[in-house]
């Protein structure tokens, strides 16, 4: 897949690798399918909170139909290879909302690189541009790292606990976009001038 419309710099992580971020595309099954293939089983349950031999065809489809305002995602490529290595989406409430649930997954042989944090701090500069404040996310209670990625946002709050889950609320800070965020915002308004506003649009919960 070319990655020759990012206008963003290349980012390197505290390894020494490099990777580009930008927001997801409805051409972008192919690569999610590939990415879904590099991802351990319990990288996928930790992902959907059920077992996930492989993605259906609706589940593709509700992934890729993003409207970057109430569905967005950010995806994080290999600099090298153009290849997905991770992602970030957020759906936002209907029933509130300045508040949207979010999901974060890094490909396993790229987890501990610092990619998780980067893409965390992207989706939260997109989800203050269109009026989101507060993040949930319905975690499994063992999931340690991804309670402690949200911990690096802001003080986390369990608002609820299922047997074997925990669902988290943390308020987005308000804080500066660096410069490699801003252009990702740039790359949202030309996206939602090219697809008018709304295109695409699906309320259900990233899961």
């Amino acid at each position: 897949m070319s990655v020759s419309d990012q206008a963003e710099s290349a980012v390197e992580l505290r390894d020494g690798s490099r990777v580009r971020l930008r927001q997801g595309h409805s051409s972008d099954k192919q690569l999610l399918m590939r990415g879904f293939t590099r991802l351990s089983p319990e990288s996928r349950y930790r992902r959907f909170l059920v077992a996930m031999p492989e993605l259906t065809d609706e589940m593709v489809r509700y992934l890729t139909v993003i409207d970057h305002h109430d569905h967005e995602a950010i995806v994080a490529l290999d600099d090298k290879t153009g290849e997905g290595v991770g992602v970030a989406r957020y759906v936002r409430s209907k029933e509130r909302p300045d508040v949207a649930e979010v999901a974060v997954t890094v490909i396993d042989d790229w987890q501990g690189r610092g990619i998780g944090t980067l893409l965390l701090e992207a989706i939260s500069a997109r989800a203050r541009a269109e009026g989101i404040h507060t993040f949930t996310a319905l975690v499994l209670a063992t999931n340690e790292e991804m309670i402690d990625l949200f911990r690096r946002l802001d003080p986390v709050r369990i608002i609820d606990r299922a047997p074997g889950t925990v669902e988290l609320e943390v308020q987005i800070p308000d804080a500066g976009v660096a410069p490699a965020l801003k252009k990702l915002l740039g790359i949202a308004a030309q996206t939602r001038a090219a697809n008018g506003p709304g295109a695409g649009s699906d309320s259900r919960a990233p899961r």
